[in-house]
């Protein structure tokens, strides 16, 4: 709510200094024109950004992952040590 607010108050601002220097209707013509620009803007990148929704799921995603490779890396060590004592074994027993 307080990003609407402080857009409106920004647009009321803009709109103020420009009607100033060129008149009402100009004014009301450049803040529109400014409105529809930013709103075309958002619309052909939205599909892009990502919402805190979006970056909670990574994070699980994420978190899902380092359990996995925390047991395929225990994995690799027994499997390595393994090989190590065949080895071993084989040319030093």
């Amino acid at each position: 709510m307080d990003k609407i607010f402080i857009m409106i108050v920004s647009e009321i601002t803009l709109y103020n200094v420009l009607k100033a220097k060129l008149g009402e209707v100009e004014a009301q013509t450049v803040v529109e024109g400014i409105k529809q620009e930013v709103k075309n803007e958002f619309d052909a990148n939205k599909d892009i950004l990502a919402t805190k929704n979006d970056v909670s799921d990574v994070r699980l995603e994420i978190e899902k992952l380092r359990a996995e490779f925390l047991v395929v890396k225990w994995m690799l060590g027994v499997v390595l040590a393994g090989i190590i004592s065949l080895v071993v074994k084989t040319f030093f027993a």
